[in-house]
This record gives structure tokens, sequence and C-alpha cells, in this order.
């Protein structure tokens, strides 16, 4: 391995330990209440050091999206490459898919959706930005073509197949983020999965065709 390889992997695992300690601050304070100092702290590093690998907190943050948003390609991939003998299980391994990003990383996936619908897109850099727009355009645009396909077999309603995964998008956003609140009123309660089975089942009913 050469220099630059090793420099290379150096920064990177350094990004990464940045990363672990900003979500570690992030869980216990909050985004707003966190500081650098705080995560710089947490990752045993300099202020200063957190500076050379991130511009502002809002990047730091918007960096932990990206491996989300990374498995929802693949998992949505997946369902797109399977043969499925009918629609209900097309339709059950997608909502899976989603369930399981939900799973992968809650307070990540929650803090993306607050990101998305608020200022902090504005204070990233040119290639951070990109690298987020252009995952979850390609998300979107593979959750498209598993209902282009079953429009194509007639098995779903003729309507575009990016206006249909957008309101699925946002129906999925919508839910996590509407039971994420109730449970921080009561704790004891959790009906995120049953609450996105009933969506999911009236959605679905919608789109199948008679």
């Amino acid at each position: 391995m050469g220099i630059r390889e090793r420099k290379e992997r150096e920064r990177e695992r350094r990004r990464q330990q940045i990363m672990v300690a900003a979500k570690r601050v992030f869980t216990d304070k909050g985004f707003s209440k966190a500081t650098m100092e705080d995560i710089a702290k947490e990752a045993e590093l300099s202020p200063g050091t957190l500076y050379l690998y991130f511009k502002n907190k809002d990047e730091l943050y918007a960096s932990l999206s990206l491996r989300i948003l990374q498995y929802l390609m693949i998992r949505l991939e997946h369902v797109n490459a399977e043969p499925f003998t009918d629609a209900a299980q097309r339709l059950n391994a997608l909502k899976e898919a989603m369930y399981d990003v939900y799973e992968f990383d809650p307070l990540i996936l929650i803090n993306m959706f607050h990101m998305q619908s608020s200022e902090t897109l504005k204070n990233l850099s040119a290639d951070l930005l990109k690298q987020i727009e252009s995952l979850s355009r390609n998300s979107l645009k593979v959750m498209a073509n598993i209902f282009e396909d079953g429009i194509r077999r007639n098995i779903f309603v003729d309507k575009h197949p990016t206006a249909i995964a957008d309101i699925l998008w946002s129906l999925f956003s919508g839910i996590v983020l509407w039971e994420t609140s109730k449970k921080i009123i009561n704790g004891q309660k959790d009906y995120l999965k049953e609450t996105f089975d009933t969506a999911f089942e009236i959605f679905s009913r919608g789109i199948l065709r008679n």
C-alpha cells in the first residue's frame, strides 16, 4: 500500500470516528443542543480537527443520512430485481423493505426526514448536497420502476409511476414523523409498525386494478 492510499484510509477512518461520535451526541442531546465541541470531545479530537472533515454541524448531521440512503437503495433494488408471482407479493416485499430501512437506524431516518424539510440543506457543501440528492433521486426512481412494471403488467392503475412513488414515500415519512412525535408525549405507546401496515394496506388497495 502506497503513502497516498494509507493517507486516504486514515482520513476515512477519522471521518467515520467523527460520525460515530456525532451520532452518540445527537442521540443524547438532540441536534439543536449539540455542539461541534461536544462531538469533538466524544471523538477525543480537537474541535479544529472536525472542521477539516466537515465545514459545520449541519454538514456533519446531513452526512449521517448517506448511509441510510445507500441502504434504502440496496433494499429497493433487491425488491425490483426479485421475480414475484403476483402483485400482493411485490407490494408486501416493498412494505417490508421500507420498514427495514426504518429499523436499520430509526434516529438517522427521522433526522433525515426533518433535514429534508428544513433550512439545513442550504448549509451543505455542493458535493454533499449532490450525493444526498443523487441517492434520494435514484431511490425514488427504483421505487417508480417497481410501479411502472406493475402498470405494464396491468396489475396497477395506470397513473404516473413517479407520482405513485412520491405518494408512498410521503406516506411513509409522514407516519414515521407523526408516530415519533406521539411517542415523545407517551413513551409507552409505539404504533408505528401497526399504523404503517394499515396505511400500506389502504394504499395497496388504491393502486391495484379491480
